[in-house]
């Protein structure tokens, strides 16, 4: 690590000559493509890292075509490290389409039913074909609410693939140029997290990742299960958060000593006409905005505030132009990652409490328009 101001620390991440500076927002790229933007546009706003996931890469458009590419990042173009989620969740959103066994999870594509076995030791070698450079284990994630007992045979049967999963990534020759990183689960109960945490170290992955998290839980207990787990890692590897979260989440995060973030929210809402900024989210869509002119966010030197209108960006939503969602999404990435370039620079000047405070207070205001 760099430097640290209590727990919110700033750290390096180096993998196949790939310098990802934490903390670290990575966008989402499901499929191989970030929505709205592509790759050069993601690279350009900064982002060292983005995510992909190997369920949907695995059913569209498969391993062959891929390796045929010359693994992921020539196939999307992008010269920044990439991340694949195992699946898991996906796997685990299907529901009526799956089956959890100790060997496995045998599922049906929700693409055209066909059936389909993904199990640690192939969703390991599946990531291996991609070429990227974190990989994540299979595991299981509870829903909310599960019971103490459920929550625990998951976790048993998340442990016993990590185990397998960390031997399948061990006998690959050319192991090292992928990391694996173990996943954290037992649901909103401290004592299956801490547990968890334990077994994992006891394994040795190369990160550590919290999953099982913003799946319906209250914010106060996603936050006491951060805790926990965080306790229990060391500080000499990476620690991800899954799935998280909101400009406040990361701030939250950052506090309690979290070092890489993803989460669909940006991407998302910037499609549906919610821009993030530096007071609040703006819904650009309202009928509010047809003559403001100023820009999404006026503090913000994004590409599109400095072009743009609030007025422009909701005539565009309104006339189904495509450039609304394009806009929209390169301002919520560069805000998300104008976030942890500020809280990295912050931590490394011991200035950390100062500016999440500041942040906070800023955000908390909300758009004035927005609450009328």
């Amino acid at each position: 690590m760099d430097a640290a101001d209590g727990s919110a620390r700033a750290g390096t991440i180096v993998i196949n000559g790939r310098r990802i500076e934490t903390p670290v927002f990575m966008p989402v790229g499901t499929a191989g493509s970030v929505k709205a933007l592509p790759p050069h546009d993601v690279e350009s706003l900064g982002a060292t890292i983005c995510l992909g996931n190997t369920y949907h890469l695995y059913l569209r458009p498969g391993a062959e075509v891929i390796r045929g590419a010359g693994g992921l990042h020539r196939f999307i173009g992008w010269n920044g490290a990439i991340l694949t989620d195992s699946g898991g969740f996906q796997v685990f959103s299907l529901q009526e389409l799956r089956r959890v066994t100790a060997e496995g999870v045998r599922f049906r594509s929700h693409l055209d039913g066909s059936e389909h076995l993904f199990t640690p030791e192939s969703v390991v070698d599946f990531q291996f074909e991609l070429g990227v450079d974190i990989a994540m284990v299979l595991d299981v994630c509870s829903p909310y609410p599960a019971s103490h007992s459920d929550a625990a045979a998951d976790l048993e049967v998340t442990l016993g693939w990590a185990a397998r999963s960390r031997d399948r990534h061990r006998s690959a020759v050319d192991y090292t140029t992928t990391a694996l990183f173990g996943i954290v689960q037992g649901s909103v109960y401290e004592d299956l997290r801490r547990h968890s945490a334990r077994a994992l170290l006891a394994c040795g992955f190369d990160g550590y990742a919290i999953g099982g998290l913003s799946v319906g839980e209250p914010k106060e207990a996603m936050w006491e299960m951060t805790e926990a787990t965080v306790a229990e890692l060391p500080d000499v590897r990476p620690r991800y958060l899954m799935g998280v979260g909101t400009p406040e989440d990361l701030i939250m995060g950052i506090e309690r000593g979290i070092d890489m973030f993803d989460c669909v929210l940006p991407t998302r809402n910037a499609r549906n006409g919610t821009a993030f900024t530096s007071h609040g989210p703006v819904p650009v869509k309202a009928a509010r905005y047809a003559r403001d002119f100023d820009p999404l966010d006026p503090e913000c030197d994004c590409l599109t505030c400095r072009r743009h209108s609030r007025a422009y960006i909701r005539h565009l939503f309104n006339a189904g132009e495509i450039s609304a969602m394009m806009l929209t999404t390169r301002h919520n990435l560069h805000f998300y990652l104008t976030i942890v370039r500020r809280a990295r620079r912050a931590i490394m000047d011991g200035r950390w409490q100062i500016f999440a405070r500041e942040f906070l207070a800023a955000y908390a205001e909300g758009d004035s328009a927005a609450t009328q």
